[in-house]
């Protein structure tokens, strides 16, 4: 028997926050989002390849990718991006002024974002505040009238508008830090 728990929403209720709760709270708080649901995607390629049957980029979607990582200073990061973007983990840490960085472990997600691998998201800073952890976002994100992002679990992606997106910030209280990754 496979009792391997995977980041989809059959198992949101072993989450910190589940998926139904967190949309909720963005109900709450008078946030609009576009709910799809589908396969579990673990990467941007699983991501790429389902895009299209729900997801229009004619709207001005931007479809990212979510780094969450440590610095040698111990410190974690979110780091979410434009889906296409090239990361040079070996040099970022310049452009985000922080230590040396290296992915965090599966645990580390668990503990400081309340998500498992393949559902990070900007969403999981819900989370995040309370552990610290920094948000950098790809400050090329900006132009996109909306951008594609799982409610903590990958079987499940919201459109929310970038308004959306800070006003959930600005209710968690998370000032992020936007980034020219070019």
């Amino acid at each position: 028997m496979n009792d391997t728990v995977d980041a989809s929403s059959k198992y949101q209720d072993s989450l910190p926050i589940s998926s139904d709760a967190i949309m909720e709270q963005l109900d709450n708080w008078g946030i609009t989002y576009i709910r799809s649901d589908h396969v579990p995607l673990r990467t941007v390629a699983d991501s790429k390849k389902v895009q299209g049957q729900f997801l229009s980029s004619e709207q001005g979607g931007g479809h990212i990718k979510n780094l969450y990582l440590r610095d040698n200073k111990k410190r974690n990061i979110l780091l979410v991006a434009e889906q296409d973007r090239q990361i040079d983990l070996k040099t970022l840490h310049t452009k985000l002024e922080t230590g040396r960085l290296s992915f965090g472990s599966a645990e580390r997600l668990m503990q400081n974002l309340g998500v498992r691998p393949g559902a990070v998201t900007p969403l999981s800073m819900i989370n995040g505040v309370e552990a610290g952890v920094q948000l950098f976002l790809d400050s090329g994100l900006k132009s996109c009238n909306q951008i594609y992002v799982h409610p903590l679990v990958n079987d499940r992606t919201l459109g929310i508008t970038m308004e959306g997106l800070q006003q959930f910030f600005d209710k968690i209280k998370v000032e992020p830090v936007w980034v020219d990754l070019e």
